[in-house]
């Protein structure tokens, strides 16, 4: 299985491409393809159906999947894009967090 440096619920820059500077909350993550769903980057044009009566059909507004390789965690206290560093927490589990590499910040 394999593991990206960002989790849902952080905040991330896009790095490079057509959405480079854009900046959003990660919605989902699949490590399996190496992609993440940022909230309002790279919003895709959807053509939807109505399956049931009542239901409305129409042209619809979503976010789609972005490369993880492109995108760059927030830190949460200096807001700036940073990549991690990797701490052991003094307790008897040795509990690994992530450490912002600019302000030594806990996140």
């Amino acid at each position: 299985m394999n593991t990206l440096h960002v989790k849902k619920g952080d905040t991330a820059v896009v790095l490079s491409g057509k959405q480079k500077g854009k900046k959003g909350k990660i919605i989902s993550v699949s490590p399996k393809k190496g992609q993440v769903v940022i909230e309002g980057v790279n919003m895709l044009t959807t053509h939807v159906k109505p399956r049931r009566q009542g239901e409305s059909g129409g042209i619809v507004k979503r976010e789609g999947a972005i490369r993880a390789c492109k995108v760059m965690a927030v830190c949460p206290k200096c807001d700036k894009p940073t990549r991690q560093a990797h701490k052991f927490l003094e307790d008897e589990k040795k509990t690994k967090v992530r450490v912002c590499k600019h302000c030594g910040e806990v996140y």
